[in-house]
């Protein structure tokens, strides 16, 4: 296969993946998003977590409702739990790299917050414990995978939603977490603040 036929497969095999995530996605991504604007309203934050390609998802996630989307409004409380380099190391250090998470949610997770578990395989051990974590705190958990959902997919509770992306390639799946993760903050952007036609 020539260089420029391997590329022309990537655009095709994201796009296929896409559509095919369109038809499949549009309700539990409805229902996360109404998840997460209840929390807001309810005076609660949604906080966030991954691992690798994942934590700059839950980053970037975070950025967007703390700053803005593409519209001019208020900041929303979301918290990346990704990003505090002294703490995660901390717990890594005294504890277990499973618990950087978990021990966080246990300290500033209350019941009316959403955590948004991010995992490709849905097998990330930190985030398990993490969902562990928000199930002690009586928080909604939306988790956000792939494949076949992985051990995530088994703990979930009734009132909990999973957005699993059809896709068994890494690649594909962080692609389309990607579009999901827009069309939650176009939904609650849209939801707290009204559309604007975009």
């Amino acid at each position: 296969m020539d260089l420029q036929e391997r590329i022309s497969n990537h655009f095709r095999e994201s796009i296929e993946t896409k559509q095919k995530s369109m038809h499949e996605l549009i309700i539990p991504i409805q229902h996360a998003g109404n998840c997460m604007v209840r929390s807001l309203l309810n005076e609660g934050k949604i906080l966030s977590c991954g691992n690798g390609g994942s934590a700059s998802d839950a980053q970037h996630f975070s950025a967007e409702l703390l700053n803005r989307f593409e519209k001019e409004r208020p900041g929303l409380p979301a918290i990346a739990l990704t990003t505090d380099s002294s703490t995660l190391t901390a717990i890594a250090n005294d504890y277990t790299y499973n618990e950087i998470f978990s021990k966080q949610i246990r300290a500033l997770g209350q019941a009316n917050d959403v955590l948004f578990a991010i995992s490709t395989s849905g097998n990330s051990g930190n985030v398990i414990e993490a969902i562990n974590a928000a199930h002690d705190r009586d928080i909604t958990v939306v988790a956000l995978t792939g494949k076949d959902g992985g051990k995530m997919a088994g703990l979930l509770r009734e009132n909990d939603i999973e957005i699993r992306v059809p896709a068994d390639r890494t690649a594909r799946i962080q692609e389309v977490h990607l579009v999901v993760i827009h069309c939650l903050c176009d939904f609650i952007d849209t939801q707290l603040f009204g559309g604007d036609g975009v």
